[in-house]
């Protein structure tokens, strides 16, 4: 295992504002599944979103990696951003993750206490799914590619009726699923299988906001609650017309959490 080299796309850049780090869920790179929100988060932050290993612009990875090594990852890559001056010494520092870049916030936040003054895990959970689903969907796609992943997903991803209304948003982040490297893909799920700090959570320091979708049948709204029942600064809150990508499906709603939050802490 290694830590996997990620790469940020500056959604918006402003080194005057904090520095919002904005992380993926499973599948999508960073601009189709942000870019809806940052016409709502531009005014409080600079927005800098990471690609999980062969999505968007990160290379694929090469070997596996632990949600630890993606943490560090993420870590190695606002240490690069301050060496180019991208994020400001001293600037405030926040982090807003969907799915495993939810899982990620967690392990962050476990793995790394104090280097965020606020972090939200979003359509996430601190255990999600099974590490047999998780070692199954890896080899079936290592196998066949992520198209074999569109169908499935587009029913996971969206709230019922989203496709239809939003084409443009929703054949973007799916395009973006179709063009993962497969492999990459797989390292992720691995990640996924031996993720679980269900039991770190109550030993952390940082503000955690766990967002979840009311219609996500992947991670529900109880999975939000738990983190906030766990963690000694967490808080909970649920978007009615979210299923698995709030930032995407309900951009002003998932915006106004985070300003809300963030700037309070």
């Amino acid at each position: 295992m290694a830590v996997p080299q990620l790469t940020p796309s500056l959604l918006h850049t402003n080194k005057d504002l904090p520095t919002l780090i904005a992380g993926p869920s499973l599948g999508t790179a960073a601009l189709p599944l942000w870019g809806p929100a940052v016409p709502y988060l531009k005014e409080h932050f600079q927005v800098v979103a990471w690609d999980l290993p062969g999505h968007g612009e990160s290379k694929p990875s090469t070997q596996a990696f632990s949600l630890g090594e993606l943490a560090s990852g993420v870590i190695a890559m606002i240490d690069a951003l301050r060496a180019d001056g991208v994020i400001a010494e001293g600037s405030k520092l926040y982090y807003a993750g969907v799915s495993v870049g939810g899982a990620t916030a967690l392990q962050l936040v476990v793995d790394y206490p104090g280097v965020f003054n606020g972090i939200s895990s979003i359509c996430s959970a601190a255990k999600i799914g099974t590490p047999e689903g998780w070692t199954e969907r890896a080899e079936l796609v290592a196998k066949a590619g992520t198209p074999t992943m569109v169908a499935g997903s587009a029913q996971r991803w969206f709230a019922p009726g989203f496709i239809e209304k939003n084409p443009v948003v929703s054949t973007d982040l799916l395009h973006s699923l179709q063009d993962a490297d497969r492999f990459a893909y797989a390292h992720a799920c691995g990640a996924l299988a031996g993720f679980d700090v269900r039991e770190q959570l109550a030993s952390t320091t940082d503000p955690i906001l766990a967002i979840n979708g009311a219609q996500d049948q992947v991670c529900p709204p109880t999975d939000a609650q738990f983190i906030a029942e766990h963690a000694p600064k967490g808080t909970a809150a649920v978007i009615d017309s979210a299923a698995h990508l709030a930032p995407a499906e309900a951009p002003e709603e998932t915006a106004a959490l985070l300003v809300d939050f963030f700037t309070s802490n």
